[in-house]
């Protein structure tokens, strides 16, 4: 469960930015409507679903970038050789560029509180620290301070209890690699429950969903998915899944008697690839290739629901950019109420699609705004920090006035058109 994202020195984000899926104070009529929205971890209220929204080029991708980009060094960093360059830039102005980059996770897993956090520059590891809540205070779990010294035991310092000879696994920690990541690779207890969150329980963007997961997921919740598309105003009757042998080619060159090279294709191997065919109300006996005669809404709604019942069933979180794109914004909604409807699942979402700017569906501390200030940097704020704005109000309305800031003004008539194209 996420309780709270922070990032500074990202791309486009300068500032640090808060992202708070912890609820915030509000004892209105319309926000006790929506007791659905939010559910409790830990004597924590938390939000179920956040959305992003702003203009292009806001900074709304620069956040989930973020994200993704801290999950995958949790994930991955213990495979990075000496010289590796992590693959992010800094803010580019101001100075900004020579400065430190910082991640911060407040995060709930296996029924535990965790703080989890590091800074870095583009080669190198500068700190890293994790916290936990044993009770109502926070506790020390670990810290890393490259600066302090030039030996393992200045640099680090360790509560007891948490890790097994947590040295040795410092030993090895180099300095474009996480503690967390090479501690789990090292099979320390604690670390793999940490590594394990980001695998399982965090999803950022949409994968690709092949192979066993995929089918396994298919399997579990094929009945789900069928209710779910004829909610959403589908007529598909049946989706089935195979497994199918393809021949894989490649490309041989030989050469011919009169000297001219000549290619031919040669089968190296046969792979097994997961195919979706899907059913019709009209007629049950033809059968249509998932990827390759269904509409882009109805792979869209197909990919989401098979991993959005995974997260809504088992309480994970999901974080997606544009996750509508090409969905009815009655089916945008439709994914959005599985959320809310579920105990504890939570997704955050970047989105153009103003229709969602409903009080009547979301409460005004999950309505979130970008903006890109007057120094090109990313700004972060919430429809709650707006204390004028009352829930008898239009907020579509208002966003699209511009009451907000988080909207592009663009001077856009038939005339200056005609003036720009030299009409």
């Amino acid at each position: 469960m996420l309780v709270e994202m922070r990032f500074s020195n990202f791309f486009s984000i300068k500032d640090e930015v808060c992202i708070d899926f912890k609820a915030g104070s509000i004892n209105t009529a319309k926000s006790k409507e929506l007791t659905d929205n939010i559910f409790s971890a830990n004597d924590e209220t938390l939000l179920k679903v956040q959305g992003l929204f702003g203009p292009n080029a806001s900074g709304k991708s620069s956040i989930l970038k973020a994200a993704l980009f801290c999950r995958q060094l949790i994930l991955d960093s213990h495979q990075n050789n000496e010289g590796a360059v992590f693959n992010f830039m800094p803010f580019k102005f101001d100075g900004y560029m020579q400065k430190p980059s910082s991640f911060f996770i407040d995060f709930i897993a296996n029924g535990t509180e965790y703080e989890y956090s590091f800074t870095l520059t583009r080669n190198k590891i500068l700190s890293e620290e994790l916290y936990y809540y044993p009770g109502k205070r926070k506790a020390k779990i670990f810290t890393r301070k490259e600066g302090t010294g030039l030996s393992k035991s200045e640099i680090y310092s360790f509560s007891e209890g948490h890790f097994i000879k947590p040295m040795d696994v410092a030993q090895s920690v180099g300095r474009n690699t996480l503690f967390i990541s090479r501690a789990s690779q090292m099979d320390r207890e604690l670390a793999k429950k940490i590594y394990n969150y980001f695998r399982t329980e965090l999803f950022i963007g949409l994968p690709q969903l092949s192979g066993k997961y995929a089918v396994e997921l298919f399997r579990q919740n094929k009945e789900l998915i069928l209710k779910a598309l004829k909610m959403a105003d589908s007529d598909i009757t049946d989706i089935n899944v195979r497994i199918e042998r393809t021949p894989l080619f490649s490309v041989v060159p030989h050469i011919t008697r009169n000297g001219i090279p000549v290619q031919s294709n040669t089968v190296t191997q046969v792979a097994e690839v997961i195919n979706f065919y899907t059913t019709h109300k009209r007629n049950p006996d033809v059968q249509f290739h998932l990827e390759g005669e269904e509409s882009a809404g109805t792979i869209q709604i197909f990919n989401l629901l098979l991993l959005l019942l995974d997260v809504c069933k088992n309480g994970k979180a999901l974080i997606l950019d544009e996750f509508d794109a090409s969905l009815h914004t009655e089916l945008a909604q439709f994914v959005l109420d599985m959320v809310n409807a579920s105990a504890s699942a939570q997704i955050l979402f970047t989105s153009h699609n103003t229709n969602l700017l409903d009080i009547k569906k979301m409460r005004r501390d999950q309505i979130l705004f970008t903006n890109k200030k007057d120094d090109g940097s990313t700004e972060v704020y919430s429809l709650f920090d707006f204390k004028d704005f009352r829930e008898n109000m239009d907020a579509e309305k208002c966003y699209l006035q511009g009451r907000f800031d988080a909207v592009p003004y663009i001077n856009s008539s038939v005339s200056t058109i005609k003036n720009l194209l030299g009409e």
